[in-house]
C-alpha cells in the first residue's frame, strides 16, 4: 500500500485544517479538516478491495535458441461479481515491463495479452508476476498486488550441425557407434515375460524357481558415454570475454545436441558447479537446474572463484564417479 503525493499531501493539510480549526476555534476549517481526512479514508477502503482476478500465462514455446522468435501469451479472467475498475497492469518479462489493459474489466470477461520474449541473449529469462495496481477515483491510494507465478523461458546456446560425434571410436557400416570392434552385449537384471519377447531370452533356472517366466534383460556395452566439460572459469576467458565463452557454451550445446540425435549418452559437467544462475522464487525451484544439458547451458554463467581448486575439484569428480569413457572439454584462451 502506498500513498500517493496527493494523498500525502492532502493529509497533511487535514491535519493542519484539523489542528487550526480546534485551536482558533472555526469550525469552517474544522468541517474541511473533517472532509480532507474522510476522503483520504474512503480512498484506503477503495484501494484496499482486491478484485478476484485469475492470470494463466503460456509460454511458446518454453525453450528456444539463440535469436529464435518466442512469445509469452497471457490472459487475465475477471472471477468476481463486480467490474474491477481503476486497476493498472503490467508483466514483467526480463528486465522490461508489459502494459496489460485491464482497467475496466467486466464480471466473466478475460483479456489476452501476447508479446515477444526477447531470446538475443542466451539464458533464463524470468517472466512474471503480474503486478495489478488499483487506485481510487481522486488518485489519493494506490494498491499494488501480484498475481500468477514466474514463468521462466529457456535460451538455449545457438546448436551448429556437426557432420560426426566425437565419441573416440569408429563409426559402423550400419551407422550405429562402437566402442570395442566387435561390439559386446551383456547382461544387466531380470524381468517378467511379456507377449512378445524371444523364448531364447527365458532364464529357467530363475522361471523354475519363483513360478513365473523370467527374461534376461541385456546391455548393450559398445556404446560410448559422452562426458562434456565446459570451462567456466573468469581465468579461462580474460576479461571475461563473453563472446569466448557463448563460443564454447555453443560448442558445447553442439556436441550435446549431435549426440542425443545419435541416441548416445551424454552428460554435461561445468568446472565450477557453482556458476549457474536461475530464476528467483518458485520459478527457480519449479525449473530448476539440471533438467537438461541443454538449460544447464542457459543457465551458466562465469565463476569468479578459485580457478585452480575449480578444476582441481572437477577432475576429481571424474575420476570418481566415471560417468563416461570419452571427454570433450571446451575451455577459453585463459585456460590453456
Amino acid at each position: 500500500m502506498g500513498i500517493t503525493a496527493r494523498g500525502a499531501g492532502l493529509l497533511v493539510a487535514a491535519v493542519v485544517l484539523l489542528a487550526a480549526g480546534f485551536r482558533f476555534a472555526y469550525p469552517e476549517l474544522t468541517l474541511l479538516g473533517v472532509a480532507a481526512a474522510g476522503a483520504v479514508g474512503y480512498a484506503l477502503l477503495v484501494a484496499l478491495w482486491r478484485p478476484r482476478l485469475e492470470v494463466t500465462r503460456r509460454a511458446d514455446p518454453d525453450r528456444v535458441s539463440r535469436g529464435e522468435p518466442a512469445r509469452m501469451v497471457l490472459t487475465v479472467r475477471n472471477a468476481g461479481r463486480l467490474r474491477a475498475a481503476n486497476l493498472l497492469a503490467e508483466d514483467r518479462c526480463g528486465d522490461r515491463t508489459v502494459p496489460v489493459p485491464v482497467l475496466r474489466l467486466r464480471p466473466g470477461r478475460d483479456t489476452t495479452v501476447d508479446y515477444d520474449v526477447p531470446t538475443d541473449r542466451r539464458g533464463v529469462v524470468p517472466v512474471g508476476p503480474l503486478r495489478v495496481t488499483r487506485r481510487d477515483p481522486l488518485g489519493l491510494v494506490a494498491l499494488a498486488r501480484s498475481y500468477s507465478s514466474v514463468v521462466p523461458v529457456w535460451v538455449h546456446p545457438r546448436i551448429h550441425p556437426l557432420t560426426a560425434v566425437p565419441t573416440g571410436a569408429g563409426r559402423s557400416l550400419d551407422g550405429r557407434v562402437d566402442g570395442v570392434p566387435q561390439g559386446s552385449i551383456t547382461f544387466d537384471s531380470l524381468r517378467e515375460y511379456v507377449v512378445g519377447d524371444e523364448l531364447r531370452r527365458v532364464h529357467w533356472r530363475t522361471s523354475a524357481r519363483v513360478g513365473e517366466l523370467m527374461v534376461r534383460e541385456n546391455v548393450d556395452t559398445s556404446l560410448p558415454r559422452i562426458v562434456v566439460l565446459l570451462d567456466n572459469r573468469a581465468t579461462a576467458h580474460p576479461g571475461r570475454d563473453p563472446e569466448s565463452f557463448e563460443s564454447a557454451c555453443e560448442a558445447a550445446a553442439s556436441v550435446v545436441a549431435a549426440a542425443l540425435r545419435a541416441d548416445l549418452p551424454v552428460s554435461l559437467l561445468l568446472v565450477a558447479p557453482e556458476g549457474l544462475a536461475t530464476p528467483e522464487g518458485p520459478a527457480g525451484e519449479a525449473a530448476g537446474v539440471g533438467v537438461g544439458p541443454l538449460d544447464r547451458l542457459a543457465a551458466a554463467r562465469l565463476d569468479t572463484g578459485d580457478a585452480t581448486a575449480a578444476l582441481r575439484a572437477a577432475a576429481t569428480r571424474l575420476r570418481r564417479d566415471r560417468l563416461g569413457d570419452t571427454l570433450v572439454f571446451l575451455t577459453g584462451p585463459g585456460g590453456r
